[in-house]
């Protein structure tokens, strides 16, 4: 039954089914949660609201004695200092090698391309959208991520231009995942940021494939047209039903800017949503990292370091600070030369420091030819270090995925 109670009734144990007033005019990036320690409650009613909704099939009514649940400690994290853990919440994966993921992670992304596709073409043909039916695949992709962050996030960056709009869901999705993960999200706060990522720019479907892909600078007219995307989204997941206040916030406002600059509503600092700043930092990595109709993709560690140039402006410094942490200064995939004088892969992050990955080398530099592959982890190799990033280009080099993964990722 939901009730609605004045804020001072409220009591630790109670699950909150909505918040009264705009979620604009308080801290909490979800409408509805439990209460499950004094802190929280303080929080709330710290926070100017004067009513709440509670679910009394979901926790004690006003009238039922409330016992105190203590805040896990994985979670005490200033950033999602809201976000608490479920009693009933499942464990985490526990973290795989890479060279075990790739299989599993090419089927997921090939399923979850084909259920993407048929998902934005129901929108564009005015069928309304389901939460529910995109959930098994947003589980699908969080598992994959939970386990290795670093391989679906590379694969889905091989993706054909022509399919852009799809993969960039699906990798935008996985990057939130990731990233939530870095900043001690609890797993069903990691579905709800995998579910945003996801659905994050629906609202392209009603915007013209022609303006979508034009070769070459858009016109101001044009780009207001496209900015229009990030409203309609909004409003097709508000039509559809079933999307939390957090999932349709990222719709609308993933690219608003830290510094206030952005669209549609301008907001700025942390009047954006934790979901909206982590969106930012993951729809501008992934779009960047991308080969588009327009352009070419950048290499993901250039793209980092264009990124930190932008950071003040753009994103929440804390934000991508953790989100650079995610996927390492040399993401998964990347080539790199060696102090050896050899040319490498990454393979997996280290879990010492960001400058230590697992790299695969197989190219002689001095020799100019490849050599038999071998796999080096550099947190273990005293006197090993990575000079800086390559451009496979540059080195006649078109096959890198199959080293780094050791398949046919289906690239063409």
């Amino acid at each position: 039954m939901i009730k609605q109670i004045p804020v001072s009734d409220l009591r630790v144990g109670m699950f909150v089914n909505k918040l009264g007033g705009s979620w604009l005019d308080h801290p909490f990036w979800r409408g509805a949660f439990k209460v499950d320690s004094a802190a929280a409650l303080k929080k709330v009613q710290d926070s100017g609201i004067l009513e709440v909704w509670i679910d009394t099939a979901q926790g004690p009514d006003v009238a039922e004695p409330v016992a105190e649940a203590a805040i896990p400690d994985q979670v005490e994290h200033a950033l999602v200092e809201d976000a608490t853990l479920a009693e009933d919440d499942p464990p985490l994966p526990e973290r795989v090698a890479m060279e075990r993921e790739a299989a599993r992670a090419t089927k997921i992304l090939g399923a979850s391309m084909k259920a993407v596709t048929a998902l934005f073409e129901q929108v564009r043909h005015g069928r309304a959208l389901s939460v529910d039916q995109v959930m098994p695949m947003v589980d699908e992709i969080a598992e994959s991520v939970l386990r290795n962050p670093g391989v679906l996030i590379a694969l889905a960056r091989l993706r054909r231009k022509d399919h852009y709009t799809y993969m960039h869901s699906i990798a935008v999705g996985a990057l939130m995942v990731a990233l939530g993960r870095q900043l001690g999200l609890p797993p069903r706060a990691l579905r709800e940021a995998g579910l945003a990522g996801l659905l994050h720019d629906i609202g392209k479907v009603h915007i013209e494939d022609a303006l979508l892909n034009k070769p070459g600078r858009l016109e101001d007219h044009e780009f207001e047209v496209l900015r229009r995307h990030a409203h309609m989204g909004y409003e097709t997941l508000q039509a559809g039903g079933g999307a939390e206040d957090a999932v349709l916030d990222v719709c609308r406002h993933h690219h608003e800017r830290f510094d206030g600059t952005g669209y549609p509503d301008r907001l700025a600092g942390d009047n954006i949503s934790l979901y909206a700043r982590m969106a930012a930092v993951c729809d501008v990595y992934d779009a960047t990292t991308s080969n588009r109709s327009y352009k070419v993709a950048w290499q993901p560690a250039y793209a980092l370091r264009r990124m930190t140039e932008w950071r003040a402006t753009q994103f929440d410094p804390a934000i991508f600070h953790a989100f650079v942490k995610t996927v390492g200064i040399y993401p998964t995939g990347t080539l790199v030369r060696l102090a050896s004088n050899y040319l490498a892969v990454v393979l997996d992050q280290s879990g010492e420091t960001l400058l230590t990955p697992r790299v695969k080398v197989f190219y002689s530099i001095p020799n100019k030819r490849r050599v038999p592959p071998r796999v080096v982890d550099l947190a273990q190799a005293p006197g090993e270090r990575i000079l800086g990033f390559e451009d496979p280009a540059a080195w006649g080099i078109t096959d890198l995925e199959n080293l780094w993964a050791g398949m046919d990722t289906g690239r063409k």
